[in-house]
């Protein structure tokens, strides 16, 4: 991309109007987790009219000291610091709102059903687009095949996204408009083709899937942000007050610009660049991007060292136990990934590495440890992405390099029906090892990885307490010894978050001084059962000082 082009994008963004002031307000009669250790409950809270807590208190002491300030009465309901996410995809969640939804399909021909339903929506000729199939949720757990699609859809292209992000499942007619021949043996670097005698079976994992992307149409403006606006609707109505967003191309930040521009941004973005392509080349070139009204911010950049563990491409030490000769996929090369660090902490910016495998984690903290010298650890805040399967040796070295784990619950629970069998009973033991960061002093962000999970974070929090499936499955959760408290699982999607972002003294807490970001709920986290977190109703969600979700009378 031009250079004048990424200053023109930037610079736009820069010159975005003033804050401007809403009005001050006072929230009394709840029970209010403040996460601050100097007040950890109250009553109230007061803002002023920039959206800063002024004070938290009784609602006697407040309504005293701020007569003039139009109260809401919570009626008793309980409040939490506005929850972050700290690892999601806005646009790819939005787009999967518009896409079939393949989520939960427990066959093959489930997904078709699906898919059938789906297609009667389109004009002829469009591609079919779907996402969340997960060949584990099937009865032979084998990947599938475009024979599997063609019989349905022998004309149409279909191109199915699976639940990680990491493959896709193509039909002929998608693998016809590939510009690649896709037979023999050659594999594209940082991907697999899976293959039967030199044939392309229909599946592309990690960068193979990039070969079928490029034949997909590109969506308009107008497509993406009706993407953008219903991500948005959506996390705000599940609680959310803020999003780590990993992988943000620079026209997406444009374009989360102009809607933070038009005040159309209802909760925070904190967006991390795609990877050592333009938006890392303008954020070098002009510095860390803030937009003046504070919803809106790209300070670091997302890098992918493996693939995912579902699909076999998280990097290993040793073999996978179901699959004897294959370790998984290097997404990037470890030259290319170093030099991507060293370019990042040049220019100033928060490294976010994508690792799942022990090796992909080894990559990182090896990677690292080198681009660390002469610099303070604690004060860079350099983010694991996943950090999913971590060699027992390794967990030190995350506190040592001063690093911070960002973690996703759901993944425990999604992934433990079939863990053990890629990876064996030994290497389960640094396996989605929450407690065993937080014993090193190692500071978790908590998170989703939506679409690839859901975006609701009282998932997040009843899979952090419990490790149990919707169902309580199995009896006691699943490696328990890994399970986190009620307060210590608010924590990552609060505190843990904010700190994770260098957002300390603006979120994660009430407090005087940060913003009141604030979520209103029909329960106590921290006092109901564990199983009632699924329960949990999201009375309204505020941003700001600013109510930006209400739940609808009929839900109440």
């Amino acid at each position: 991309m031009p250079t004048l082009r990424l200053a023109v994008l930037v610079s736009a963004a820069l010159c975005a109007p003033a804050v401007s002031a809403g009005s001050p307000g006072l929230l009394v009669d709840a029970r209010i987790h403040t996460g601050d250790a100097s007040r950890p409950v109250a009553e109230a809270v007061a803002w002023d009219a920039q959206g800063r807590v002024l004070a938290v208190g009784s609602s006697a002491e407040l309504q005293r000291r701020y007569p003039q300030v139009p109260v809401t009465r919570a009626g008793g309901r309980t409040v939490v610091p506005g929850l972050i996410d700290a690892h999601g995809h806005l646009m790819n969640l939005g787009f999967a709102l518009m896409r079939a939804d393949l989520v939960g399909a427990d066959s093959k021909q489930d997904v078709i059903r699906r898919l059938q339903a789906f297609e009667r929506s389109l004009p002829p000729g469009a591609w079919l687009l779907g996402r969340g199939w997960d060949q584990n949720d099937w009865p032979d757990r084998a990947f599938p095949t475009a024979a599997d699609l063609d019989a349905a859809f022998p004309d149409r292209p279909v191109w199915l996204e699976r639940v990680d992000g990491h493959a896709g499942w193509a039909n002929s007619a998608a693998m016809r408009s590939v510009e690649h021949d896709l037979s023999g043996d050659w594999q594209p670097e940082g991907g697999r083709i899976l293959r039967v005698q030199a044939q392309a079976t229909g599946v592309f994992v990690d960068a193979a899937a990039a070969l079928v992307d490029a034949a997909v149409p590109v969506p308009d403006e107008a497509t993406r942000a009706e993407a953008l606006t219903r991500a948005l609707a959506h996390a705000v109505s599940q609680g959310l007050t803020g999003v780590h967003d990993m992988g943000v191309s620079l026209d997406d930040l444009a374009l989360m610009r102009r809607f933070a521009d038009e005040a159309r941004l209802p909760l925070r973005i904190r967006a991390y660049a795609d990877g050592d392509r333009p938006a890392l080349a303008a954020l070098c070139a002009m510095g860390p991007y803030e937009h003046p009204q504070g919803r809106l911010a790209m300070r670091g950049v997302k890098l992918y060292v493996d693939g995912a563990l579902g699909s076999r491409g998280a990097a290993l030490l040793e073999d996978y136990s179901d699959e004897p000769g294959h370790r998984g996929l290097l997404v990037t090369e470890p030259a290319a990934y170093a030099a991507a660090v060293a370019k990042a902490a040049r220019c100033g910016l928060q490294p976010a590495s994508h690792a799942i495998g022990d090796r992909g984690n080894r990559i990182v903290l090896d990677t690292y440890a080198a681009q660390q010298a002469g610099r303070d650890p604690a004060a860079l805040r350099w983010r694991v992405e996943h950090a999913q399967v971590v060699a027992p040796a390794d967990f030190a070295r995350f506190a040592t390099l001063g690093l911070i784990a960002s973690m996703q619950p759901t993944h425990a629970i999604s992934d433990m029906p079939w863990a053990e069998d890629r990876v064996g009973p030994v290497r389960l033991d640094g396996a989605y090892a929450w407690q065993t960061f937080r014993k090193q002093g190692v500071p978790l962000a908590l998170g989703s990885d939506f679409p690839v999970e859901s975006a609701d974070p009282r998932l997040g929090l009843y899979a952090a307490v419990t490790r149990q499936d919707r169902a309580g499955k199995p009896e006691g959760g699943w490696l328990a010894g890994q399970s986190l408290t009620a307060a210590q699982a608010l924590e990552g999607f609060t505190r843990g978050a904010a700190h994770a972002a260098f957002d300390d003294d603006e979120l994660g807490r009430l407090a005087p001084g940060l913003r009141a970001d604030f979520v209103i709920l029909d329960a106590d986290p921290l006092a109901v059962e564990p199983a009632a977190l699924l329960d949990l109703g999201v009375v309204s969600t505020w941003v700001d000082g600013e109510v930006v979700y209400t739940r609808p009378a009929s839900a109440d």
